[in-house]
């Protein structure tokens, strides 16, 4: 069993610490208050017991909790007193300096919270120790000075989580939809160098890359672009090829218009294909200032080009965009492996969905690479069209900011639509477990507090508003002075943007299931579960409604992707209420609305069921079906890609795609307890578990996570169902 020491380190646990620690205590006291050594050793074996109970590493601040609480219990309430006066002294003496124990410990390699905190981030390279080094200062001003003291204790406690608190010490905001259209077609700058309107598919789409970087290095989420933007520049690169090729066949005599036509075509293949992995391998191979790749999710949609030519360019670049992909990258031993960006968006609808559609060939093509690599992930523009109305009565679609933050629709000054060139502000979650288990089963408790929550999220999203209001635009140029999200003057000030939904914030939420749970006892599978979930969902929504009348800022429910944080919320719920039977018994809580991922249900009566709270989502949501290898049966995705098109509007199958580079074996890599208890990455072939030799992606909450997990999420990993 492992203990995790206030820096983040592990250690193995040691029960003669806690009696040492009590020992000390204990000769604090007077003589006729003492315990004796036979109670002291006994009160240490207790709370041993109690940790290895909770089937996971504890942290030193639990332990010492139980330590109190067992003292009490035996009757020692003077010892237990002084116990409790050496910890607070402790603590005072660890708070006049926060932070370098933490920095230290990241350096040696040591935090094992830290880790596994980002899926996408090898915490052993430069770039990110330095990233993880600044994210904890950062953190450490706002806990110290940036917000008030009772949110930042309800984010320790766990009754909320304020997201990216290491970045909010700068004026950044979340995620964006980039305006690459704009950027390629008018010109921009980057790091102070014009860049000028492209004159081939090729540079677009190289440019395209250095537009993706740097907005992620002034940005702390995910951001998206539209392949939809490139496909004019297919045209540009159609009339230079043709006219090289002309004068060429014209130097020997020939003047053949069928020949002109059919070599044009095999060169501007050749410059879509290179095009197309320029952005591949730059996406996966640059490191941005905050040390991993770019959170770039790339969208393809028919129906964005703007006439016939037009499409079928950009069914030529989506094409080449599913075979490459498909056969994926290759790793340091030169094996294709799936990468984990950028994510891909593929949207079904008329004319690529059915067996008689033009372009239903790409469907086909997505099917295989979804059954091979996990992407591309669909968006229905059917149902879409249907959520997403905006004020004229019309409905809209297009893609979410990197893995599920959706805008709300917009209509501008104009009377026109208008998505690409916003952003969203931040995220601050509620964690609806602990709601549900502080109400005891009790809904007119459970409201209360729940009114008590909501007030308590506001105020962090205030924060977060207020921490962006007078931010210059000179603060991130690329993104508010050269195109990706506006074209402001310098100097600047960004607020406009702030409000009438130009933007949106979120209010996060998680554990659904496990609230409806904790209060009913049924399962959100179950009628009253369905009925009391849709309930609070709907709740969350006035809560957000008001808001934004209020204020006239966008505030918007998100389906939350938690990630890290869902052991941190775990374990937090087991702090304050024990292990509760199908509620806190886990090292996880389910994400967002979701099914919880142990439910045996059917692919298809999840979808149906999920799309009732994805519609309540409007901020932000995607569902998930677990299946097996499909490689054999495409058929089968191609009927859950046709299901998904009817009935749910942003939904991913998830399989498996493992490599171990010690035997070669290609199979699923495995999920094994350690001698301590820990869980661990196993190669059934070969016993390898060095995860340094073995390559494994997952879905991780939207995104593919290629970099491990920490023990909560990779508990959750290891029991998922299929649904299929």
């Amino acid at each position: 069993m492992k203990l995790i020491k206030r820096n983040g380190s592990e250690e193995i646990f040691d029960r003669e610490k806690i009696a040492s620690a009590i020992m000390k205590a204990n000769e604090a006291v007077d003589e006729d208050e003492q315990i004796t050594r036979g109670k002291i050793n006994k009160i240490a074996a207790h709370v041993e017991s109690k940790c290895e109970k909770l089937g996971r590493a504890v942290s030193v601040e639990e332990v010492q909790d139980m330590v109190e609480n067992e003292l009490m219990r035996s009757g020692a309430f003077i010892l237990a007193r002084a116990y409790i006066t050496y910890r607070y002294k402790r603590a005072l003496i660890r708070r006049t300096n926060t932070t370098d124990d933490q920095i230290l410990s990241l350096i040696e390699c040591n935090n094992e919270e830290v880790k596994q905190e980002n899926s996408n981030k090898n915490p052993t390279v430069n770039s990110v120790q330095r990233d993880y080094m600044a994210g904890e200062i950062s953190k450490d001003i706002t806990r110290r000075i940036l917000l008030p003291q009772d949110i930042v204790k309800a984010h320790e406690e766990g009754l909320i989580h304020f997201h990216d608190s290491d970045y909010f010490a700068q004026h950044m905001h979340n995620c964006d939809l980039v305006n690459l259209e704009d950027m390629l077609q008018n010109g921009t700058v980057i790091s102070g160098t014009m860049i000028e309107k492209p004159h081939s598919f090729s540079t677009a789409c190289n440019i395209a890359t250095q537009i993706i970087a740097q907005v992620a290095s002034n940005q702390y989420g995910g951001q998206s672009i539209s392949l939809a933007h490139l496909a004019p520049f297919v045209q540009i690169s159609r009339e230079k090829i043709r006219a090289t090729v002309t004068g060429e066949l014209a130097e020997i005599g020939v003047n053949d218009e069928a020949a002109i036509n059919k070599i044009t075509e095999a060169r501007l293949r050749d410059e879509i294909r290179r095009g197309v992995q320029c952005i591949q391998y730059q996406v996966v191979t640059l490191l941005t200032t905050n040390g991993q790749a770019p959170f770039i999710t790339i969208f393809m949609y028919l129906g964005e080009a703007k006439n016939e030519q037009e499409k079928a360019d950009l069914a030529v670049i989506i094409e080449e965009t599913l075979l490459q992909r498909c056969q994926g990258v290759k790793n340091e031993k030169g094996i294709w492996i799936t990468p984990a960006f950028p994510k891909l968006i593929y949207v079904l609808e008329e004319q690529n969905i059915h067996n008689d559609s033009p372009y239903y060939y790409l469907t086909e093509l997505a099917a295989k690479c979804t059954a091979k690599r996990m992407v591309p992930d669909y968006i229905s523009e059917k149902i879409m069209l249907q959520n997403k109305v905006d004020s004229n009565g019309d409905g809209h679609c297009y893609t979410c900011m990197g893995c599920r933050s959706f805008l709300t629709p917009y209509v501008d000054e104009e009377g026109k639509p208008k998505y690409y060139g916003r952003f969203n502000q931040g995220v601050v979650t509620v964690n609806l477990v602990d709601i549900g288990l502080s109400a005891k089963g009790d809904m007119e408790k459970f409201w209360e507090i729940f009114d008590e929550r909501m007030e308590l999220c506001h105020r962090a999203l205030q924060a977060r508003h207020e921490r962006l209001t007078g931010t210059l635009s000179d603060a991130a140029p690329i993104l508010w002075q050269y195109g990706a999200l506006t074209r402001l003057p310098k100097g600047e000030p960004i607020d406009k943007y702030l409000h009438g939904g130009y933007s949106t914030i979120s209010l996060g939420y998680a554990g659904l299931w496990e609230c409806v749970m904790s209060l009913n006892g049924k399962k959100l599978t179950e009628p009253e579960g369905e009925e009391l979930g849709l309930t609070i969902m709907k709740k969350l929504n006035e809560y957000t409604a008001k808001w934004k009348k209020a204020e006239n800022i966008d505030y918007s429910l998100y389906g939350t992707p938690l990630e890290s944080t869902t052991y941190k919320f775990a374990k937090c719920l087991q702090k304050r209420f024990g292990i509760v039977p199908g509620v806190t018994d886990r090292m996880y809580i389910t994400n967002s609305y979701h099914v919880h991922v142990t439910e045996p249900i059917d692919a298809f009566d999840k979808l149906t069921l999920e799309a009732k709270f994805q519609a309540l989502s409007p901020g932000g949501a995607i569902s998930y079906v677990e299946v097996p290898d499909m490689q054999n049966n495409i058929e089968a995705v191609l009927s859950v890609m046709k299901f998904i098109y009817d009935n749910i509007m942003y939904a991913e199958l998830n399989t498996k795609s493992d490599f171990c580079q010690v035997c070669g074996y290609d199979g699923e890599i495995q999920i094994v307890e350690d001698a301590d208890g820990k869980l661990v990455w196993e190669c059934p072939n070969c016993k390898n578990r060095d995860q340094s030799k073995m390559n494994v992606a997952r879905r991780t909450c939207g995104y593919i996570g290629t970099q491990y997990w920490n023990q909560g999420r990779t508990s959750e990993i290891q029991d998922r169902v299929l649904h299929l």
